[in-house]
């Protein structure tokens, strides 16, 4: 009898202690924005929170920070599936009422265990421009939704997404566990991290002793880094009011890199420092995980032979990985030289593009390609376009040989250079800062492959608005690749700027030194960054003498009134609010890549993040004023 009251004792003591010990959720930390986790092992805070509360459903609540189109009780209350009455009630707000960006707003909803693994409250979502998994956990839902969660209640792969396309959306919720709805616990808050956030400062927010923090989450001690994007759960013994939110502000904007020697740049500051000191390095990794997580599926990886030679396997990505990315060798064919001349009616003036490439028009297809006639030996500039594939590096559609002359035989660009669309006046496609913006995305993104994504990964060297090519669509190439190396080379001998054909976009480094890395293209990107918003060129003579475009923009920036500076050199055609601070966004950008120091210019990854979110702001911005402007109405 003793024993069995022994073991009643025994179980009843390792009961509570376990549920105890499960009295917390674990703190995902910054792993969950490597949204290719899983959970084969048990629970994972990077999916939801874990279904360990003494009920299995309950009432919660998360903060979401307002932003256009998504600052109003409704427009809120549908993104989040919840009610917009009680919205309204806990906000002390009205169904007419307009919150101010970055206004923390308490949003109520039912939180159960759906899955019987992970507690989530279900909403969806109707995809917008650019969608990916990440964009819209992290972008659109703050945190509040995970990556990896989306991908599971979700049966779309990252290539099958697409603008208008509906997604499930698990939001992060938990209930209480025994232990702490016996320690006085009612309620548990989805917090958002803010930038700058700690485990003190938002304890003393909510009024919640920092212990109750520490063990709600499963951190280690009150001295847990917090990142931003992730969230944390707030226990509380009532329902959380209005007084305890705040007008969240944006990140610390990114400071513009000034033109300087390579002395005194050192000594200033780099361009994510604010970011850096606050969370650690945090922004590099999001910007690199921000890229790869829209390029990059988890699927098992492929192996496959290049050319002909018998070169070493190498690995590659999964075949959801994105539509540009290379994942065979494309195929060049090698015409006859006779079909070269019968395509350009023999190099006819009247099929000359521009220099020596020439239009012509091939097969019983009619199809019409462009044919680039070059003396001496091209085999290096043929070989190295073989093995790209990326929907934004000119291609190559195949080439010939004859008497000592290469013909290089491309796709077909119906809008010429970059160069001479911005030198066109009066188009309407001209003066849309969104295609500007576009076209500025689309050179981000060639590089961004050049740079990563080939192996072993090479720099163009010559990127130029000339340079850049765009189709029928505007949509941007790069070409001309005559001058492209492989990274972080170091020319020895004869003059560096002897191998530059373009005046305006040279790299310091380079011109000193002869260095020649990836940092070389992103500084020339900057000078097309400035072209694509001012539509200069890369060398003005404002008094007769040829001065450089960003020398003309860089002390307008920092001032009280940047914005109405820099808008007086930007396009003329480019003059409503919303494009005067994306100019301004972009002119930033612009000036970061064009620091003298080249380990203080962004590179590609961190380049193609930031692009996104001017692009996905700019677009918040003006969607909402055409619908507006088209029913009649003032925003």
């Amino acid at each position: 009898m003793n024993h069995v009251v022994f073991c009643l004792i025994f179980f009843t003591l390792s009961f509570f202690l376990s549920l105890k010990a499960r009295a917390q959720q674990n703190y995902s930390g910054n792993s969950v924005l490597n949204c290719k986790n899983d959970d084969k092992t048990g629970p994972s805070p990077s999916f939801l929170y874990t279904c360990n509360g003494l009920n299995k459903s309950c009432m919660a609540f998360l903060i979401f920070k307002s932003h256009p189109p998504y600052n109003t009780v409704t427009t809120i209350s549908n993104l989040t599936s919840s009610n917009q009455e009680e919205i309204a009630r806990i906000n002390g707000a009205n169904l007419l009422t307009v919150f101010p960006s970055g206004k923390e707003v308490i949003v109520p909803l039912n939180c159960s265990c759906a899955t019987r693994v992970y507690y989530q409250a279900e909403t969806n979502y109707v995809l917008g421009p650019f969608p990916t998994y990440f964009t819209v956990a992290n972008d659109t839902f703050q945190g509040l939704a995970s990556c990896d969660s989306l991908k599971r209640a979700n049966p779309y792969g990252e290539l099958d997404l697409h603008p208008g396309l509906e997604l499930q959306v698990p939001l992060r919720c938990a209930c209480p566990t025994w232990h702490q709805t016996r320690n006085g616990t009612k309620y548990l808050l989805t917090y958002s991290v803010n930038w700058g956030d700690n485990i003190s400062n938002i304890a003393t927010r909510f009024n919640v002793a920092a212990g109750n923090l520490v063990d709600a989450n499963g951190f280690p001690s009150q001295t847990q880094v917090l990142y931003p994007f992730t969230t944390v759960l707030i226990p509380l013994p009532s329902e959380p009011v209005s007084s305890t939110t705040t007008i969240v502000s944006d990140p610390p904007n990114m400071s513009p890199l000034p033109v300087c020697s390579s002395k005194g740049c050192k000594s200033k500051r780099k361009l994510y420092t604010a970011v850096a000191t606050t969370t650690g390095g945090f922004m590099l990794v999001l910007c690199v995980l921000f890229y790869a997580v829209f390029l990059i599926r988890k699927r098992s990886a492929r192996l496959f032979k290049l050319g002909t030679e018998g070169e070493k396997r190498k690995r590659l990505f999964s075949e959801d990985i994105r539509g540009e990315i290379a994942i065979i060798e494309p195929h060049s064919k090698v015409y006859r030289f006779e079909e070269i001349k019968e395509a350009t009616q023999i190099f006819s003036s009247m099929n000359r593009i521009k220099g020596s490439v020439f239009r012509g028009v091939f097969g019983i297809e009619r199809e019409i390609l462009a044919v680039k006639r070059m003396k001496g030996d091209a085999s290096k500039e043929v070989n190295l376009l073989k093995k790209l594939n990326h929907f934004n590096l000119i291609k190559l559609q195949g080439y010939s040989e004859n008497d000592g002359c290469f013909y290089l035989v491309y796709e077909y660009m119906e809008n010429g250079s970059l160069r001479e669309w911005l030198g066109k006046k009066g188009s309407k496609e001209n003066q849309s800062l969104a295609k500007r913006i576009q076209i500025a995305l689309d050179i981000a993104n060639g590089l961004q492959y050049l740079h990563n994504f080939t192996e072993p990964c090479y720099v163009h060297k010559d990127i130029n608005s000339g340079n850049i090519l765009l189709n029928k669509d505007l949509r941007a190439k790069i070409a001309n690749f005559a001058l492209a190396e492989e990274s972080e080379r170091k020319i020895t001998s004869g003059n560096a700027t002897s191998h530059i054909v373009t005046k305006g976009y040279i790299a310091p480094e380079y011109l000193e030194e002869g260095i020649v890395t990836t940092k070389m293209d992103v500084y020339a990107f900057g000078v097309v960054l400035l072209e694509l918003i001012t539509s200069k060129d890369s060398m003005i003579l404002p008094d007769g003498r040829e001065v450089m475009l960003h020398a003309m923009v860089v002390n307008l920036v920092g001032k009280e009134n940047e914005a109405e500076e820099v808008s007086l050199f930007v396009d003329p055609s480019l003059t409503g609010n919303s494009e005067k601070v994306c100019a301004l966004q972009i002119v930033k950008l612009s000036l970061a890549c064009l620091s003298q120091e080249p380990a203080e210019r962004p590179n590609m990854v961190e380049i193609v993040s930031v692009l996104l979110k001017i692009y996905t702001n700019y677009l918040d911005q003006i969607i909402p004023t055409s619908i507006n402007n088209s029913l009649g109405l003032e925003r």
